[in-house]
Order: structure tokens, then sequence, then C-alpha cells
């Protein structure tokens, strides 16, 4: 909304895009060298508590999370499970979109699951919406006959402690005596 005010009371008016504002957003896409309009998708990954969000670019094949390579993540031995989607499908699929990837909540394992799920899901997205529907096809059987857990989110959660004990299930050790 925009606020305008006449006289004493503040008068809110809807702003509507316009075709000047289309136009400008398509003029800034080819000034940074896109001949094309902004071709971007949007898609988020889950873990436990962990949420990654990823938006998918046009582009050359950039692939940052959280601001910093891909292959400079830490912590080191789930680099390579970060990686599974790019190792899967192959670098090609990669080569002409640029991820950013941002994630909170949760823990650094659940960061890195829920990471490589949101980008898997983001190239099976774009590809969708932008490309060939065979490739997408191909891409999505490849990934779910590697792992599920790449495209499908895991349902689990923590459940709640209750009074009454120590966590969520244990009880207080009842004495008859």
């Amino acid at each position: 909304y925009q606020r305008r005010v006449h006289g004493d009371f503040p008068v809110k008016e809807l702003h509507t895009e316009t075709a000047f504002d289309m136009s400008r957003k398509n003029k800034a896409a080819a000034r940074k060298g896109k001949d094309k309009p902004l071709q971007k998708v949007m898609t988020f990954g889950k873990k436990k508590k962990a949420i990654a969000v990823v938006t998918c670019n046009h582009g050359q094949g950039l692939l940052k999370c959280n601001g910093v390579p891909i292959h400079l993540v830490q912590p080191e031995p789930l680099r390579l499970k970060l990686m599974e989607p790019v190792l899967i499908l192959g670098r090609k699929y990669f080569n002409q979109v640029d991820i950013r990837v941002r994630t909170r909540g949760g823990g650094p394992t659940a960061k890195i699951y829920a990471m490589r799920q949101a980008i898997a899901k983001s190239l099976v997205a774009y590809y969708q919406k932008y490309e060939d529907e065979g490739q997408k096809i191909a891409m999505k059987d490849a990934l779910m006959s590697f792992d599920r857990q790449l495209l499908v989110a895991d349902p689990r959660r923590t459940e709640p402690k209750k009074f009454g004990g120590h966590g969520a299930r244990a009880r207080k050790t009842k004495s008859y005596r």
C-alpha cells in the first residue's frame, strides 16, 4: 500500500503494477546480459526444524549455500551429501542455472539434508517451468531411484515433552513401598 495524506486522515491506495513497471524488470534483466526475461523458481526443503529456501535463476552455474560456494560448505563430512544432486544428475543440468540457498533453524546435519532436498526440488521445478518436460521426468526418476528424500520431505518431527516425566514418553518410576 502507498499512503497519501489528505487533510487530517490518511488515504490508502492499492498500488498495481503497470506496464511501465513490468517492462522495467525486463530491461533490468537485459542490462545484466540476459536476452530473456527473468526466469526464476523458488522452492524449499525441510528436515526436522531446518528450512532451506532456494532461488534458482537462469545463469552460468553458480551454486552457493548461505553465501558460501558449495565446495566450501561446513561440516566437511556432510559436504558430499550436499553434492549428491549434482553428482547424480551431472554438471550439465547445473551449468545454465544459478542456485542460491538460504537456511535457518535446526542443527548442521538437518540443514545439509534440507539444502540438498531444496536444490534437487528447485532444479526439477526449473526444468518443468522453463525447459523440456522429458528432461524433467528423467531427472525426477534418477533422483527418486537414488534417494526418495531428495524430492519428498520427511514428515517426522520431535514429539513435545509432557508433564509427569523427563521426556515425551518417559514417566517417573512408580514406587510400591
